[in-house]
């Protein structure tokens, strides 16, 4: 998925160079983006404030590479473009794709699920809905909120963002 880069309002708190966290795939022509120290802040609150902003979600997705563990937030990326899905042979399609990609025993990236989950799973994806992959969405969602995510908040990457918007901001101020 590429993230185009620019430049969010200019706020008189907005800051930082955001560019260490595109991926390496992306070009080099990105312009620097500005946050606020209140938005990046915000990230800290909720996992939910992270994954709906598309930096503090570029930024976790980082983290997750440099760690070696991005397949979750794959999956469950892979799950909200899949729900969108609206004819039944895209549904299906997707379906295929996510569950050898991310479900099967055999996949190459796959999630950490019980037994249970991914039996079920399996057999609703063989009459796919749009519903299908919520219960093991769910899951994995609950498994980065209570590890990847508090890990994320800790991390170097979080911190040495949060601590330039502040500098940043507090230079513009002076």
């Amino acid at each position: 998925m590429k993230t185009r880069l620019g430049c969010l309002s200019n706020k008189s708190d907005s800051c930082s160079d955001f560019s260490e966290f595109l991926p390496p795939a992306q070009e080099r022509s990105t312009r620097y983006l500005k946050l606020s120290t209140d938005e990046v802040t915000r990230w800290a609150d909720s996992f939910d404030a992270l994954l709906s902003n598309k930096y503090g979600l570029a930024a976790f997705r980082t983290f997750l590479k440099s760690e070696f563990s991005d397949e979750n937030i794959e999956f469950w990326l892979a799950c909200e473009d899949y729900k969108k899905s609206k004819s039944p042979a895209k549904m299906m399609s997707k379906a295929n794709k996510i569950y050898k990609e991310f479900i099967d025993v055999h996949a190459p990236r796959e999630v950490n699920i019980d037994h249970r989950t991914r039996e079920e799973t399996k057999q609703r994806l063989l009459e796919p809905t749009p519903n299908s992959l919520g219960e093991v969405q769910a899951k994995v969602y609950s498994l980065m909120e209570k590890d990847s995510y508090p890990r994320f908040i800790r991390s170097k990457i979080y911190q040495d963002l949060l601590n330039r918007t502040q500098i940043y901001c507090q230079r513009k101020s002076v």
